[in-house]
């Protein structure tokens, strides 16, 4: 393939793994409706550099050592699944006052925060989402190499790539974003977030089991 061949075909490659219905999704999708776009967003920017640092590892073959060790994988999975299901059980536990933000630290945040936290912890919370997925480090390391022509910096052209991603990830983010805002009064109502949190919790739980009980590298 040529250069632009090669953009071309990863941009609609990745492309469609970005609006494919996952883990971010529900992430972002929750955080905007009841977080609001701000904090939504810097989340999606948290999980974009993700993407960025992956294709990064990837190119300089720590993705690879992820996918040959058995014993690295674990480790990542171990500590990726822990932290899904951690999230996961603070969002099914949140009720009462907490739940519907009227006690005394404020309307409710993604995950339990007070809303008067920085917010470097919600962009800190989507980045260690997406890095502490080892199936994103696979992905990278897999699939990169199959859209990079001969004669280019590996590097250069892997970094090129996830950037690709990143970007269509923000747009894609800000999309959603903006889809809850003509609903943000309803989305609000103490029982639809008592219901939204339940589903991402449930979720976050599920993809954290998955990584538990995954026997594929």
């Amino acid at each position: 393939m040529t250069i632009p061949q090669s953009l071309l075909a990863f941009t609609i490659a990745a492309g469609f793994l970005t609006i494919t219905p996952g883990l971010d999704t529900a992430l972002i999708l929750r955080t905007a409706a009841v977080e609001g776009p701000r904090r939504a967003i810097l989340a999606g920017v948290g999980v974009c550099c993700g993407c960025l640092l992956w294709g990064l590892a990837a190119s300089v073959g720590l993705g690879a050592l992820l996918a040959a060790s058995q014993l690295a994988y674990t480790a990542l999975r171990a500590v990726g699944a822990c932290y899904l299901i951690f999230l996961g059980l603070k969002l099914l536990l949140r009720k009462g006052r907490q739940a519907t933000g009227t006690g005394d630290a404020g309307p409710p945040s993604a995950f339990g925060a007070a809303v008067s936290a920085s917010p470097l912890s919600w962009f800190v919370r989507g980045l260690l989402t997406n890095l502490l997925n080892p199936k994103v480090g696979v992905f990278y390391v897999t699939l990169l190499p199959q859209f990079i022509p001969p004669g280019v910096s590996l590097t250069s052209f892997s970094v090129l790539l996830a950037c690709i991603h990143a970007t269509e990830g923000i747009v894609w983010f800000s999309v959603l974003t903006l889809a809850t805002r003509p609903l943000g009064r309803w989305l609000k109502r103490p029982r639809v977030v008592q219901t939204l949190d339940r589903a991402t919790g449930t979720v976050l739980i599920g993809f954290g089991l998955a990584l538990v009980f995954d026997r594929e590298q």
